[in-house]
């Protein structure tokens, strides 16, 4: 593998006042990676303190943990015990710079990229920008229901469960009521899942006892799957004990069924079916988000990018591409990598440890993706684990899990954190964090009581 060294430090030589983003004097190559994810961050661990000048850009100044999102969106976790600064991570790396800014544009033939905060010369650009929701064109449900691809979705989940609770409970209206507590997951996947699970113990656990105004048995959750099982990655004995687990958490499976549309207060699927519901969280698909200036032909499904076997754009010589955002496309890997977190950290080590081998003009091989299993939980004590030949469930799974996740979680301060409420959760099933702290799509009560549905009596069938 190839690739030239492209230098254009002496244009940051000095920090001026012009439209240049002012940067740290350096005459060391400069490697400019766009997203602070699990892929970028593993990076520049491998950067870390070698002759480089590495510049992250990030729209965020933290880190954000996403396989826990869930958790704070059902109020067992508060935000800040699953996000972590930048700064505070790269203490004392002298050799790293973080700059707050959104990139906009790529100019490939200048080593140029276009931020909302001024430009900037890269010798080696790495896109890390990982996925955002994919609501596959559906403007409707894109309005009207919330993704969880980001803390802020987290937050507006939980201020919208709460505020709809407590409207529930003001209301006498029983379409109303009944559109304010059902809950409808899009998405049968891990986070879909995850979610259906900690909604179903929460409306099982907090709701008797926060909310004696109505039975908890008025809380609907309902989770719906376009394909014939849950989590479809996993092996036949994780979907299967996922679908009992579920099933005796009272969650409501729909099989074979995508929505079509949702007006806020109504979900329409494609075999005809409709559900009333005011709370719609969308898990069902993801697709990449990268700056432009990249030639659309090395676009793949999923708005992925392609790359060879080395990470890198097909048609170009330094430009990177890691984490959910890369396709490497071979025989092996048809669709590319599976997106998650593990894969994301395997290519940024490895992309960190070929970038210091290309300065130095060695032999690069390959990347290979090492699977280390999967997991995933449904709830308290419950959880399923493909690990190679051995696939298990229950308690054991759990607590593996529960290990996994808070080990990768990044300070000891957010471990800490997160380790103590899942001890109390663990004894008590206690979700301490049911605060409204702001309002979220505020509605009048005169527009709720309006609410109606065509066809009551499909939704009661659902129901029961």
């Amino acid at each position: 593998m190839n690739v030239k060294h492209l230098n254009n430090n002496s244009k940051e030589s000095s920090c001026k006042v012009t439209n240049d983003i002012c940067l740290p004097d350096s005459d060391l190559p400069r490697v400019v990676i766009i997203g602070g994810g699990f892929a970028g961050l593993a990076l520049i661990e491998k950067l870390k303190h070698k002759e480089v000048q590495v510049v992250l850009f990030d729209k965020n100044n933290f880190h954000q943990f996403q396989p826990l999102f869930y958790q704070v969106a059902t109020s067992a976790l508060e935000p800040d015990s699953i996000v972590f600064p930048f700064r505070k991570q790269f203490k004392g790396y002298k050799n790293v710079v973080f700059r707050l800014a959104e990139v906009e544009k790529i100019q490939p033939s200048s080593n140029t990229l276009i931020t909302s905060k001024g430009k900037i010369h890269y010798d080696y650009l790495v896109l890390a920008t990982g996925t955002t929701t994919n609501f596959f064109g559906m403007d409707s449900v894109a309005q009207n229901s919330l993704g969880m691809k980001d803390i802020r979705d987290s937050l507006n989940i939980r201020h919208m469960m709460l505020q709809n609770l407590e409207q529930a409970a003001i209301t006498c209206d029983d379409d109303v009521r009944d559109a304010l507590t059902n809950f409808v997951i899009v998405g049968g996947g891990p986070a879909g899942v995850e979610m259906a699970g900690a909604l179903a113990e929460f409306c099982k656990y907090i709701l008797p006892k926060d909310y004696p105004e109505y039975p908890s048995s008025i809380m609907n959750i309902y989770l719906i799957e376009a394909n014939d099982e849950l989590l479809s990655t996993m092996s036949d004995k994780a979907s299967s004990k996922t679908l009992k687990y579920l099933k005796d958490l009272n969650v409501k499976i729909l099989f074979n069924e995508s929505v079509s549309d949702y007006d806020g207060s109504q979900v329409s699927t494609k075999s005809g079916k409709k559900i009333l519901a005011m709370n719609l969280i969308w898990t069902a698909g993801v697709k990449g988000q990268f700056p432009k200036g990249l030639d659309e032909k090395h676009v793949v499904k999923g708005n992925r990018i392609k790359t060879d076997s080395y990470l890198k754009v097909e048609g170009s010589e330094n430009i990177f591409a890691i984490g959910d955002i890369a396709a490497m496309i071979t025989e092996n890997t048809p669709k590319g990598h599976p997106q998650v977190a593990q894969t994301a950290i395997q290519q940024g080590k490895y992309l960190g440890e070929s970038l210091l081998k290309l300065m130095k003009n060695k032999h690069i091989e390959p990347f290979h993706y090492k699977d280390k299993g999967s997991l995933a939980t449904v709830g308290k004590r419950k959880a399923v684990a493909d690990l190679g030949k051995f696939k298990f469930a229950g308690y054991f799974a759990w607590l593996l899990w529960s290990i996994v996740h808070l080990l990768s979680i990044s300070g000891f301060r957010n471990r800490l954190m997160v380790g103590f409420n899942w001890a109390v959760s663990y004894f008590t099933y206690e979700k301490s964090n049911r605060l409204i702290i702001r309002n979220f799509k505020p509605q009048t009560v005169s527009q709720q009581t309006k609410l109606k549905i065509d066809n009551k009596e499909e939704v009661e069938n659902i129901t029961r």
